[in-house]
């Protein structure tokens, strides 16, 4: 019985560390290798903010093979990428109510799969696939928009979001020499 006692008490004391002294090292530790980076846009009464962590290229062929096609990607490295808007959006002509949303992506070659969650996990796949399969929950996505890839002349080291001002916002990702570009309008 003693024994039986122990067991319980080293297996919760090292789910407990694991919980509260592991998982945040292991935050820390893979932000020093892909940052996190913020963009804002806040004109013409729009306020926008997206929080995400910005892996390297580092030699290594991303689309088709680091990121899979035609699978969901949590958008960056580390935490699921964060999205926020102060007031209501369309996003690719959907609507998208005030709020903070998590944002996944399906890349393929031509185009990408868009998708705002309602959820934000706190990490982005799970330990037990190895970085596999994402812990997006599906029945959570509001708005989802198909955009077209632009293939860019140059190498982006570093993925990258932004916004870009044209005629009207747009939230453009951006790595590799792959480039896409999500119309917001009011």
């Amino acid at each position: 019985m003693k024994v039986i006692k122990w067991m319980i008490i080293t297996v919760t004391v090292l789910g407990l560390l694991t919980v509260f002294v592991g998982m945040p090292m292991m935050k820390e530790q893979t932000k020093k290798f892909s940052p996190e980076e913020t963009a804002t846009y806040t004109k013409n009464g729009y306020n926008l903010n997206v929080v995400y962590c910005s892996p390297s290229k580092k030699d290594r062929q991303i689309f088709g093979s680091l990121v899979p096609y035609n699978k969901v990607w949590r958008t960056g490295a580390n935490e699921p990428t964060i999205f926020k808007t102060s007031s209501a959006i369309k996003v690719g002509g959907k609507q998208l109510p005030a709020g903070t949303y998590s944002i996944w992506s399906r890349p393929n070659k031509d185009s990408w799969d868009i998708i705002f969650n309602k959820e934000v996990p706190d990490w982005g796949v799970t330990i037990l696939s190895g970085g596999a399969e994402t812990t997006r929950n599906a029945s959570e996505d509001l708005v989802t928009v198909s955009v077209p890839v632009t293939k860019l002349d140059s190498v982006k080291e570093r993925f990258t979001i932004n916004f870009e001002d044209k005629e009207q916002p747009y939230l453009t990702l951006a790595w590799d020499k792959t480039k896409v570009n999500v119309p917001i309008s009011k």
